[in-house]
């Protein structure tokens, strides 16, 4: 028997961000970690399940935003109208919750594909990116710019330009961002990415900022023009591998995004960690409040003890290689443990169904 398997995976912001929802540019990097997601067929009504449970989507009231693990399925198949699919999907995800790398996303990217591909449909991954967007958005009420979705999609080592994409517009009136991937061009990063531990929503962390910048407020407007123009002239300094100015340039990006809207004292801690054991340069990988700094360090090993002993709960690198979101038609073991690992068998046979 065969499964329809998709993965897709989390992405650090390495330059520009958080300016993908103000039509500026940014440069962005997969990671190792990723979601994943299997959709097999049965014969009872959509059943999704975690390592932990599974509940069934019967009726539209099912589908009804609950503020946990599943209200990522729900707003996929409420956009869908999958209600009539008799499938189970199975997921899991090893981006860090809530940490500013793209992990809803991600796992929004492999649902959508999933379940798009269980139907016979494919899109391109530009129409791809901002269907997944418009269902953080429209359905999960999640404020969010473009560079998720279009990382998760495309994966690898990419320059987004988000020109013409200062406001959202319908799905039939919006403009393709410009993706330039960089991967082929370049060798070894000497980057590091920290969670510092702390979840946050990104949502709520964007929405004033937002506000602001559509009231016109000044320092919000100019410092994002900024950032944006960061990015461009970051991407020449990575191409040339000049890791001086380009650290010199992220480090002018958080403090521009820390006048703004200050990320809190564990953010700062680990910037500052970062920046006086090695590092270059040092930012939020995300939007703040929370999440995950990046660092361009040429001692990675110094900077991710001290990163560590400052209390970072995990360390991670940047992939350029990896892919963006992928399907595969896989047997059913095979599938099962991707997304549950060896112990699969034990995980598919002690789930229960929730009503």
């Amino acid at each position: 028997m065969t499964v329809i398997y998709a993965s897709a995976s989390g992405r650090a912001g390495v330059l520009g961000n958080p300016t993908d929802g103000y039509g500026g540019s940014v440069i962005a990097c997969s990671i190792r970690e990723r979601a994943h997601v299997a959709v097999e067929q049965h014969s009872g009504p959509l059943t999704v399940c975690t390592a932990s449970r599974c509940v069934q989507f019967r009726t539209h009231d099912d589908l009804e935003l609950a503020g946990d693990e599943f209200d990522i399925a729900r707003g996929v198949v409420r956009y869908l109208e999958a209600l009539d699919l008799n499938v189970r999907v199975s997921f899991s995800t090893s981006v860090p919750r809530q940490a500013g790398l793209a992990g809803s996303t991600a796992l929004l990217a492999s649902l959508l594909s999933a379940l798009l591909a269980y139907r016979g449909v494919t899109y391109t991954p530009y129409y791809l990116a901002e269907v997944n967007r418009i269902i953080e958005y429209e359905v999960l009420g999640i404020q969010c710019g473009y560079n998720d979705a279009y990382m998760t999609t495309f994966g690898g080592l990419n320059y987004m330009d988000f020109r013409g994409k200062e406001y959202y517009r319908p799905l039939e009136r919006e403009d393709y961002a410009t993706i330039e991937r960089l991967t082929p061009f370049v060798g070894p990063l000497p980057f590091i990415v920290a969670h510092t531990g702390l979840e946050h929503h990104s949502g709520a962390f964007h929405r004033p900022l937002r506000e602001r910048w559509l009231e016109g407020e000044t320092a919000v407007v100019e410092g994002y023009q900024r950032i944006a123009e960061l990015a461009r002239w970051g991407k020449r300094a990575l191409l040339e591998r000049d890791w001086f100015t380009f650290g010199r340039l992220m480090n002018e990006n958080w403090e521009i995004q820390e006048s703004l809207a200050p990320s809190g004292d564990v953010n700062a801690k680990m910037v500052r960690v970062a920046l006086r054991n090695g590092a270059i340069g040092a930012k939020l990988a995300g939007a703040g409040g929370g999440g995950t700094i990046i660092a361009l360090t040429l001692e990675p090993e110094r900077t991710a003890k001290a990163l560590k002993e400052a209390g970072a709960s995990h360390i991670t690198t940047l992939a350029p290689d990896a892919p963006g979101v992928t399907v595969e038609i896989l047997p059913t073991a095979v599938a099962l443990e991707r997304v549950f690992g060896t112990a699969w068998r034990e995980v598919a046979a002690s789930l229960e169904v929730e009503d």
